[in-house]
């Protein structure tokens, strides 16, 4: 399960930089904007606010989804589409970081061809 939660390999340039605020871009557009991290080993995460896109939804993105990080233009580049993503399982407020809804998001996401 942990391949889900770790980063692709340069991916992450700097590990002290926090991306909370930048945009976060899918295959196909603009999805939200970062309003938490996670970057423990084997266990990282952004959580996105889609703002207006989903209704104000957000959603857990591990970091295996994540294909590139600007920071310069404070942008995250996911390997998903918008509506692969508008799909994934609830943002479940008080248990997105327990193992079972990691598990539920990891399982959803590994679905999907692994994306460059």
């Amino acid at each position: 399960m942990t391949e889900h939660w770790s980063y692709r390999e340069g991916v992450v340039s700097d590990p002290t930089m926090s991306m909370v605020g930048f945009d976060v871009e899918a295959t196909d557009g603009k999805i939200g904007s970062v309003d938490e991290e996670n970057n423990a080993v084997g266990a990282s995460y952004l959580v996105v606010d889609t703002g207006f896109w989903i209704f104000g939804k957000k959603v857990v993105m591990p970091a295996s989804t994540i294909i590139r990080i600007d920071p310069q233009e404070k942008k995250v580049y996911l390997a998903r589409t918008k509506e692969e993503i508008k799909n994934a399982p609830e943002f479940d407020e008080n248990n997105y970081q327990e193992p079972t809804y990691r598990q539920q998001v990891g399982d959803y996401y590994g679905r999907f061809p692994h994306r460059p």
